[in-house]
């Protein structure tokens, strides 16, 4: 597979972001003087990520939600689930979107941990999150630019339910993390079919995205953390792709490790979306090789 690099220069071994669609756009189109306000294409709204925001599954894009234009607002509804067999987390959220330019959205979370309760006899067997978000699109467009669609991203997470985060030393139940985004498509870039390259830079002291609160006795400081994504696009409508996330490490008494996923995505059109994946979630709370599965149904208007 050929690479195209240049997006954010990250020091991660081995590691590349790659995502490629299959949908195209004649020369014509691109001479056009009108670049930013022309509809957008299919696939490039993304899908939703378990925080809420438009990108993969557990890596944001700079990409704002929906398909709408300059002109244009829109919005999105999502459900998603993931299952280690030791844990699984529910999702569902909301966005809106103006003029691509600017995304809000709220996601809600719950993390079941029945055999976490079962180990150490906990008087609760789940943790809740909320999750507001604001993306805004800074400079650029992901096909009609030379340079890349670049979006600043704020989330402020509140965790619900403390108890378990604050008894195995986790300093705060709610953080705001901060997203800075880089995202370019390149058309016919690999085997004449569209490439996308995406990289994120997040600024975080979240405990497992927060589900397990914010900071520790390790390290209560946030700090820069790269991720990822990779993927092909079979045709217009069939994706594989993988992902990287790279996460802190807080607290002492139980591990984080990074986390991965291998995904497949239908998008039969512009009003769906559904995106499932191979997960690794590495040691969760005391519990090692948290591997499963992900699914996600997005609706676009």
């Amino acid at each position: 597979m050929k690479c195209v690099s240049g997006v954010i220069n990250m020091n991660i071994g081995g590691l590349i972001a790659l995502l490629c669609f299959t949908t195209s756009v004649s020369a014509a189109t691109l001479e056009s003087d009108k670049k930013i306000s022309r509809s957008r294409l299919l696939v490039t709204g993304g899908a939703s990520t378990i925080e809420g925001p438009a990108g993969g599954g557990i890596v944001p894009m700079a990409v704002i939600s929906g398909y709408g234009a300059q002109e244009e607002q829109g919005g999105t509804a999502f459900a998603s689930y993931v299952d280690t067999g030791d844990y699984q987390l529910e999702v569902f959220g909301a966005s809106w979107s103006w003029r691509n330019r600017l995304e809000l959205s709220v996601a809600q979370q719950k993390l079941t941990h029945d055999s976490l309760t079962a180990a150490l006899s906990l008087p609760t067997d789940s943790i809740s999150q909320r999750i507001y978000s604001a993306k805004l699109r800074v400079v650029g467009d992901l096909i009609y630019t030379p340079i890349p669609q670049i979006s600043v991203a704020v989330q402020h997470k509140e965790n619900l339910d403390f108890l378990v985060p604050g008894a195995v030393g986790a300093k705060s139940d709610s953080g705001t993390d901060i997203n800075v985004t880089a995202t370019k498509v390149f058309l016919g870039g690999l085997f004449n079919r569209n490439l996308l390259l995406n990289a994120n830079l997040r600024y975080t002291n979240a405990n497992q995205t927060g589900l397990v609160g914010f900071g520790g006795d390790k390290n209560d400081d946030k700090e820069v953390l790269p991720e990822i994504s990779a993927g092909l696009l079979l045709n217009k409508h069939w994706l594989l792709g993988t992902e990287y996330r790279q996460k802190p490490n807080n607290l002492s008494f139980i591990k984080e490790d990074d986390w991965q996923t291998a995904f497949v995505g239908w998008f039969p059109s512009r009003n769906i979306a559904v995106v499932a994946a191979w997960v690794d979630l590495g040691e969760v709370a005391t519990f090692k090789d948290q591997t499963g599965w992900y699914l996600s149904v997005q609706g676009s208007f």
